[in-house]
């Protein structure tokens, strides 16, 4: 008797059970990366998210020290926005931290490209000894780099002041005090800020030009084309998605700089150097108006979130150039 003849022995119900198997095993693979990354989430949620949604809340509040004791505070709508926009302060910390983030991203972008072409031309000795150098300096961090940098720049024993001194060309300057200077201090706040970005730029590039193929520059040295030309026309040419990123990504790092500018002159002389990060920590917790501060920080953050934007929408351009 063939097999195809016995009867069929397997039920209805049995038949739609193994028919809903493959749907719940596949309902359990959509389930669990959801649990899997949900330690993650929650850590995510609790320390910005949280934090965001509070700072939003006292946006809209007249917050101030008396709450902090009491408790007490009320609901004031949109007059802490109000009070924002019309205030000449934010509108001068806006146009310092622009003019401040154009300085610092130009002086980062163009010394980090520089060094990451002079590696491509060192030997391989010194260029490990560079690479670790420049690792040494980006991991350094930000506060303990600032306090080195105002011993630098200490009037009386900076060796800046020193080094420039013996040069024997801006006279005794022993005793300047960059800090209580407006444009001293801008510069000095410059430098650093260059210094702590040109690591990780110049290590982007570096590892982006010794991907370009070697074939082009060949070509072009028989054509007769310069070096400079062959950097412009070959090097820069491959580099532009890479260096359109490293520069979104600067723009967005220096517009939201803190600890530097407030380590050494604490926004001064004079608001000098009081960019929007400053002018909210002051507004906050030196003047205690919370709810102030607090709008200036929303709107800061409104600003970087369209910084943020052009750098994904640069990101997913240069994924599709490559």
């Amino acid at each position: 008797m063939s097999t195809s003849s016995l009867p069929s022995v397997i039920s209805p119900e049995v038949t739609d059970v193994r028919r809903r198997r493959p749907a719940r095993r596949g309902q359990r693979a959509i389930v669990n990366p959801w649990w899997l990354l949900s330690p993650a989430a929650i850590v995510i949620a609790t320390v910005t998210l949280l934090p965001i949604v509070l700072l939003v809340l006292i946006s809209f509040t007249d917050y101030d020290q008396r709450s902090l004791f009491t408790g007490v505070f009320h609901y004031v709508g949109l007059d802490q926005y109000g009070e924002v926009f019309t205030s000449a302060d934010f509108w001068w910390s806006l146009a310092r931290t622009a003019v401040l983030t154009v300085a610092m991203v130009a002086g980062s972008v163009v010394v980090g490209t520089s060094v990451a072409h002079l590696m491509t031309r060192l030997s391989t000795t010194m260029r490990y000894v560079v690479t670790v150098v420049l690792i040494c300096a980006w991991a350094m961090p930000n506060v303990a780099s600032s306090l080195v940098w105002t011993w630098l720049f200490q009037p009386g024993y900076g060796i800046v002041n020193w080094f420039l001194t013996q040069l024997r060309v801006f006279g005794d300057v022993t005793q300047l005090a960059w800090s209580k200077e407006p444009m001293l201090a801008a510069t000095s706040i410059w430098a650093l800020i260059v210094w702590q970005a040109v690591p990780f730029i110049a290590l982007t590039l570096y590892a982006a030009e010794i991907q370009i193929p070697i074939e082009y520059s060949e070509a072009a040295r028989l054509d007769g084309a310069s070096e400079w030309t062959i950097y412009r026309v070959v090097t820069l040419v491959f580099l532009r998605p890479t260096l359109l990123l490293v520069t979104v990504l600067s723009i967005i790092w220096d517009y939201n700089v803190f600890n530097q500018i407030w380590l050494i002159s604490q926004g001064g002389p004079d608001s000098a150097t009081t960019t929007l990060g400053v002018y909210a920590y002051k507004e906050a917790f030196v003047g205690f108006d919370l709810g102030q501060g607090a709008a200036v920080s929303v709107v800061t953050t409104a600003i970087l979130l369209v910084l943020t934007a052009l750098y994904i929408r640069s990101l997913l351009r240069a994924g599709e150039d490559l």
